[in-house]
């Protein structure tokens, strides 16, 4: 029972200490190709304190459409280019030591691959970019942009 004890007070210690993960992240982080599917980007905090007061999500060129889930309380504004949905922004109030979740459905790309969805979270007079695309090979981004894994239509989607 000490050891229990000894090992649960050591996980919460390291938990405390570790830096929060302060990103916008999609869900889920693979899909099939051609298919419509709901990303939701999960917001997890705000910056700081700061409460979050605006989500900025800019859509990739391979979705074929994006459409947003209003959220009671948020104003929605879509942003075109052209006829092509070029980003979304919820406008609101989100408590810095709460999380939520902004869904859009999509029509993904027939071709395999990565999406990237450049995401700027505003916080009180700050914000936070989320914007970091990777190189080929690149990992351990500080600001990384939200992405979904397109798959084969034919493969098998691992959700995390």
């Amino acid at each position: 029972m000490a050891l229990l004890r000894f090992l649960l007070t050591a996980v919460v210690a390291l938990a405390a200490a570790a830096p929060a993960q302060a990103h916008v992240s999609a869900d889920p982080q693979d899909a099939k190709a051609g298919a419509y599917q709901v990303l939701r980007f999960r917001v997890g905090h705000g910056c700081g304190t700061a409460a979050t007061t605006a989500l900025r999500i800019e859509t990739p060129l391979g979705l074929a459409s994006a459409r947003p889930q209003p959220k009671p309380g948020w104003t929605l504004t879509i942003e075109r280019d052209g006829e092509r949905v070029s980003a979304l922004v919820w406008r609101g109030d989100l408590p810095a030591d709460q999380f939520d979740e902004f869904a859009v459905l999509a029509k993904l790309p027939a071709a395999p691959g990565v999406l990237y969805f450049p995401t700027v979270q505003t916080c009180g007079g700050g914000e936070s970019q989320w914007t970091e695309i990777p190189d080929a090979g690149e990992t351990g981004l500080n600001h990384p942009a939200p992405s979904v894994r397109v798959l084969p239509a034919a493969a098998e989607t691992h959700q995390h």
